[in-house]
Formats: C-alpha cells, sequence, structure tokens
C-alpha cells in the first residue's frame, strides 16, 4: 500500500491531493498529508512507526494517546490564565475507531494533527529561542508531572540508561567487524579512549535512583531542538511534537537532552570540531526559560543532578552514536558511510567542552 493509500484510511475529511515526504527523523517515516474537500483544506501528519526501534508500536500509541488527553485536559483548563496559545498534536483515529493502522505487511501507521502556524528550526537561532525552549520543555514536563508513570508502558526498556548502552558497546567491540573499523580509524581508537576514561562516570543518574534520591516521573524521551514548534506569529514557543519516546524516566534525560541540542550551535552533523561547543549565554537563557516552570515540580534533588544531565546526555549519544557505527549502522539511519562515527565526534567533543564549562554551568543553576 502507497502513503497515499494509507492516508485515506483515518479521520480527516476530504480527498488526498499529494502526501510529502518530511526526512528530517532518524528512525520514522514521516509525510505530510494535504486533503482537501470544495470548502477546506486540512493537513496532517503521517508516519510509519519504525519496527526496528520500537517492537511494540501499539503500546507506543497508548502511551502518546493517554499523556495527549491528559495534557489536553490540563491546557483546556488553564487556557485562561495563559499568556499563550499551547498546543500539542492530536492522535487522529483511524475510520474504524483506531489509534493506528496496520497495512498488509503488518506495518503500524499513526496520523497526528499538525501544529497551526508554527515552525521547528534545525539549530537554535538566539537566546531568546533558547529560552523558549527551555520553557516549553519545562511547561510540557509540568503539565504532564502528576500523570501517574506507572500507567505508561516501558516502549523503550533500558532508553536514557546509560550503564546499559555501555555493556552493549562493549559487546558490539568484540566482533571482528568492529575491530577492523576501530584498527582502520584513529578517530574511532581516539572515541574509544574518551569512552573508557568515562566508564565511573556513566553510572551517575541510575545510582542516584538506586539511593532513592531521584524518581521516574512521565517524559518526553526526545526533547530536541528540532521538536520545539515556534508561533509563526509572537515569535514564542507553542509546542513539543514528536511524542513517540513518553514513557517513564528521569526528567533529567529530558533536561540534558534539551541542552545538548539547543546549546551547541554546531549541531549533530557538524564537521569541524572547533565549531562544537556548549554556549554558556545559550544554557543561562535555556535555564532561566526552564525553571520558571520546573521550580514548580522539581525537588532540590532533582536540582542538584542537573548539570550531571547535560554531560551525561552528550556522552551517552555519542556512545549510542558510535557503538551504532562499530556494529555496521543497525539502529540510526545515516546518508553516508561514516555518518555516525561523525556524529560521535561531535557528541563527545560537546561533552568535553561540557566538562571544560562545569563551574560556570553550575553557577548559572545554582543562580537560576
Amino acid at each position: 500500500m502507497t502513503p497515499e493509500t494509507i492516508a485515506a484510511k483515518f479521520e480527516v475529511p476530504g480527498q488526498v491531493v499529494t502526501v510529502l515526504i518530511i526526512d528530517t527523523g532518524n528512525v520514522n517515516d514521516t509525510y505530510r498529508v494535504i486533503k482537501r474537500t470544495t470548502y477546506s483544506e486540512v493537513q496532517f501528519v503521517l508516519q510509519k512507526i519504525s519496527r526496528a526501534v520500537f517492537p511494540e508500536p501499539a503500546l507506543v500509541m497508548a502511551n502518546m494517546k493517554a499523556i495527549t488527553d491528559y495534557a489536553h485536559e490540563r491546557l483546556e483548563e488553564q487556557a485562561s490564565k495563559s499568556n499563550r496559545i499551547w498546543q500539542l498534536p492530536r492522535v487522529i483515529p483511524t475510520l474504524d475507531g483506531r489509534d493506528y493502522y496496520r497495512d498488509e505487511k503488518g506495518g503500524y501507521w499513526r496520523a497526528l494533527s499538525m501544529i497551526a502556524s508554527a515552525t521547528s528550526h534545525e539549530k537554535v537561532l538566539n537566546p531568546e529561542h533558547a529560552h523558549e525552549a527551555g520553557y516549553v520543555l519545562g511547561h510540557f514536563q509540568r503539565m504532564i508531572a502528576d500523570f501517574p508513570a506507572d500507567r505508561l508502558a516501558d516502549t523503550l526498556p533500558g532508553f536514557h540508561i546509560t550503564p546499559g548502552y555501555l555493556r552493549y558497546h562493549d559487546e558490539v567491540i568484540q566482533s571482528d567487524d568492529a575491530q577492523q573499523r576501530l584498527a582502520a580509524s584513529s578517530e574511532a581508537r581516539r572515541i574509544e579512549a574518551f569512552i573508557q576514561e568515562r566508564r565511573e562516570f556513566a553510572s551517575v543518574l541510575e545510582d542516584a535512583v538506586n539511593r532513592g534520591e531521584l524518581h521516574h516521573r512521565p517524559i518526553h524521551g526526545d526533547p530536541k531542538i528540532t521538536n520545539i514548534m515556534m508561533d509563526d506569529i509572537t515569535g514564542k514557543g507553542t509546542a513539543i511534537i514528536d511524542l513517540d519516546t513518553v514513557k517513564p524516566g528521569l526528567v533529567h534525560y529530558d533536561f540534558g537532552d534539551c541542552v545538548r541540542s539547543v546549546c551547541n550551535p554546531a549541531g549533530e552533523e557538524a564537521k569541524d570540531l572547533k565549531d562544537v561547543l556548549v554556549d554558556v549565554d545559550f544554557f543561562e537563557a535555556l535555564v532561566r526559560g526552564y525553571l520558571k516552570q520546573g521550580r514548580n515540580f522539581l525537588t532540590d534533588w532533582d536540582r542538584k543532578y542537573l548539570y550531571d544531565s547535560t554531560r551525561l546526555i552528550a556522552f551517552e549519544l555519542g556512545l549510542r552514536f558510535f557503538s551504532d557505527y562499530l556494529a555496521g549502522d543497525v539502529y540510526f539511519k545515516v546518508n553516508y558511510e561514516s555518518q555516525n562515527l561523525n556524529r560521535a565526534r561531535v557528541q563527545m567533543k560537546l561533552c568535553e567542552s561540557i566538562e571544560m564549562r562545569e563551574s560556570m554551568m553550575r553557577r548559572v543553576l545554582d543562580g537560576a
């Protein structure tokens, strides 16, 4: 079945005019669908859920539906008191009332409403943009903070559990193919040494959980800058999208990932490492925005580990990119042979930059 045929299976009025590929994601196949009637036009997002990444798509959709329904109720309750219009994607049902459609090959497809008059950006534009990214993330976390985490399925077991990624890396690197890639690249060997030097740090957040200092809540799971929508009219943040990674976890995973994405102006695909760094001005703006919302639900222990999360998530993603490179690019989509190696280089350089600016970043967090 074609995406055009599948688009017609969802409860959206009109006829399909066109289906356009959206190629900004690393995981799911994503399309923008345009349907028209004699008097209106509707656009929505159509996605084929990656079974390689999400082995149980039905649980992914159950999580998404539960969180968006809960958040939409909260947004409606607080709309009259808010200084902006907050948006959140709506799960569009199929013609027979399901949250997803299964094609003849067993593929899972979903349809989501598009955020009106808003744009996402590949990179942060300025400190004001960074502030809004932090504010949007903090607002989303505040909206769902009271949702019982045990009502969400763990759709990605081990997601953001850095010691688990380290164990996987240790397994991958034993293979002949991985050893050949290491032998062929001095850059790969440098990254491997960087990883080994930080093995003890990898468990910092999970150790805090085991001591009872940190607790699981619902999280977004992937709050990078491309998932923050900015209102085209007001210039303010209006939504966070890509909710397929919603699950129980630590809010620190979200905060660290947002910093990793927002505060490196060079972006994930930078080729020149001298351009890769954590911009402290962007970081300060993001923290101010985040804590305007976050102080309503963060504990003292939560705040204590915010810096550690920024260092850890950059390290973790670099580790994941590098392991995938060594394994033959089995997880992340790539457009050229060494793309995951380059992505790993970028994240490890960012981690190093965060380490060098630790004192400044802690002062920002303590003073916000």
